[in-house]
């Protein structure tokens, strides 16, 4: 029997779980790292689990229907989901982001059809940067649908019903940690909530950006880890409305070139070209890995996205 698949949403998820042999080989790690490879999703990224569950969602509610324009704030990934998934699904996207995003991601968005609007970096410094940006989105769109990747339930949700179910049945069960970044706090909530409650002694861990690597007033302009933010010593309006501030046992800071060193390491050793957001991930499961007290234990990382996000980022830099 034919196995042909009649949507681009079809193709979502299930991605595959790779264990790191050579990585952990050559660093003699007493842990075993597990990478969930999320750029097997069509449009390359993590993100599109959540695309696809806030606009199945919406339009089962009847919210939105063909030719509708969808808006959102977006650090890109999550605007590429969705201007693809719109794509597929006959609707019009428009996107606010930080002028400092990678300009790969720029790219691909335009090429999606998406309309962009940049945000200057420091625009984002302020506390209350979130609900001026957010209530800037709808004002001037007031008949657009705003998705809401920040806040809308659904993102979590999604995660708690596929991302985490996922790594359970692909690791048997045997997963100790879970380990992500957090750019709207879905995939760590929600995934990690779904883990624990199968394990309770499972750990979530979460990687962030060290001070260095944040921008400043002195420096709006940084090399940014794409994607990946801040959440220890952070007032609760700063974070996204969808990440639970108690799911993490433990947060590891490094700075951004901490993370470059280490997506070059996951494509010379494994041949797996990761984003920067990937090898801070890949970094934090690294140093669990390395504890004695972790040895055999069982670290799933999720790596979110493709390195070829980040290539004029990656090329500047060297």
């Amino acid at each position: 029997m034919a196995n042909i698949y009649d949507s681009l949403t079809n193709l979502i998820g299930n991605t595959p779980l790779l264990e790191l042999h050579n990585y952990r080989r050559n660093r003699n790690l007493p842990g075993r790292i597990l990478a969930k490879l999320e750029y097997f999703n069509p449009a390359g990224s993590v993100k599109d689990r959540i695309a696809w569950g806030i606009i199945r969602q919406a339009e089962e509610a009847g919210k939105i229907r063909p030719g509708d324009l969808l808006v959102d704030v977006t650090s890109g990934n999550t605007g590429i989901a969705l201007a693809a998934v719109a794509a597929a699904r006959g609707y019009r996207t428009k996107f606010y982001l930080s002028d400092n995003i990678s300009r790969d991601k720029i790219k691909l968005l335009r090429l999606y059809g998406a309309e962009i609007v940049e945000v200057e970096n420091s625009f984002f410094l302020a506390p209350d940067a979130l609900e001026k940006i957010t209530a800037r989105v709808q004002q001037e769109n007031p008949t657009a649908f705003f998705t809401d990747q920040l806040a809308n339930p659904v993102n979590p949700q999604t995660h708690f019903e596929t991302t985490g179910p996922e790594v359970w049945r692909d690791t048997d069960g045997t997963v100790d940690f879970f380990v992500g970044g957090v750019g709207t706090g879905g995939t760590i909530s929600g995934a990690g909530r779904f883990l624990k409650a199968q394990k309770p002694g499972l750990k979530v861990v979460i990687a962030e950006p060290a001070v260095e690597s944040l921008p400043t007033e002195e420096n709006p302009y940084p090399d940014e880890i794409d994607g990946v933010h801040k959440v220890s010593e952070v007032p609760p309006e700063q974070l996204p409305g969808n990440f639970d501030n108690t799911i993490a046992d433990e947060v590891i800071a490094l700075n951004t070139s901490d993370a470059r060193a280490t997506a070059a390491a996951l494509v010379a050793e494994e041949g797996i070209f990761g984003g920067t957001s990937a090898g801070a991930v890949l970094w934090a499961a690294t140093i669990l890995a390395a504890r004695p007290e972790n040895a055999g234990k069982v670290i799933v990382a999720v790596l979110p996205d493709t390195g070829e996000r980040y290539l004029t980022a990656v090329a500047s830099s060297r």
